[in-house]
C-alpha cells in the first residue's frame, strides 16, 4: 500500500487524459504490450495505447515515437507489431525508434536515457502505466510525463490493475538492489 502511495503521489499532477493539457516533448514512448490477449482475442491495453500515440503524434505533442518492448524471440516481437500498427494509422516510419529491449517498464526508463540518450519523455500508456513509469525514469535521471491511454474495465482490467499493484512493490526492490536493464547496446540518436 505505501508503495501505491508514494507512486501515485511522484506522478501527481505528470499525468495528463487531455491533448490540449498534455505539454509537448520531442519523444513519446509507447510501452509494449502484446496485440493479442492468450485467447486471440484483441488486447485493448494496445489498442488504447496505438491510439493514443496517434493523436500525440498528429496533435504535433510529439515529433518522434519510441516504441520499446519486449523482443524476446523469434515469433515475439512488440516493437515490430506496434510499428506496424503506428504506419498503418499514418505515423511515417522514419519518426518512429525502436527500442527491442524493453523487456520491462524499468528497461525502458533507463535505456531512453542511456541509449537514446533522451533527457525529458512523453510515456504512453495507461495511467496506472505512466505513474508507475514516470516514478521509475524520475529516480533514473529522466524527466517524463505520461499521456494516459483509455483504460480496460472488467475482468482483464482487474487481473491487470492485480499485477500492477505487485509490480510497484517490485519497483522499490528493484531500486534498493539497483537492478540494471538485461540490455544497454550502442548509443541510438533520435532525429
Amino acid at each position: 500500500m505505501i508503495c501505491n502511495i508514494i507512486i501515485n503521489f511522484s506522478a501527481e499532477g505528470k499525468t495528463f487524459s487531455q491533448l490540449e493539457t498534455v505539454p509537448k516533448n520531442k519523444v513519446g514512448v509507447i510501452l509494449g504490450t502484446s496485440k493479442k490477449l492468450v485467447t486471440g482475442q484483441p488486447n485493448l491495453y494496445y489498442s488504447f495505447r496505438i491510439e493514443a500515440a496517434v493523436s500525440l503524434f498528429k496533435s504535433e505533442k510529439i515529433e518522434f515515437i519510441l516504441v520499446s518492448g519486449d523482443n524476446g524471440t523469434n515469433y515475439y516481437n512488440e516493437p515490430e507489431t506496434i510499428k506496424k500498427d503506428l504506419i498503418l494509422a499514418g505515423i511515417p516510419k522514419e519518426k518512429i525508434f525502436l527500442d527491442y529491449a524493453g523487456f520491462r517498464t524499468l528497461d525502458s526508463m533507463v535505456r531512453a536515457k542511456e541509449v537514446f540518450g533522451l533527457n525529458k519523455v512523453t510515456v504512453i500508456s495507461q495511467e496506472f502505466h505512466n505513474q508507475r513509469a514516470i516514478y521509475i525514469a524520475e529516480r533514473k535521471g529522466l524527466t517524463a510525463v505520461g499521456f494516459n491511454a483509455k483504460d480496460v474495465t472488467g475482468n482483464s482490467g482487474l487481473k491487470v490493475h492485480l499485477r500492477e499493484y505487485l509490480a510497484r512493490v517490485k519497483v522499490f526492490i528493484d531500486l534498493v538492489s539497483n537492478t540494471q536493464p538485461r540490455f544497454y547496446g550502442e548509443h541510438i540518436t533520435i532525429e
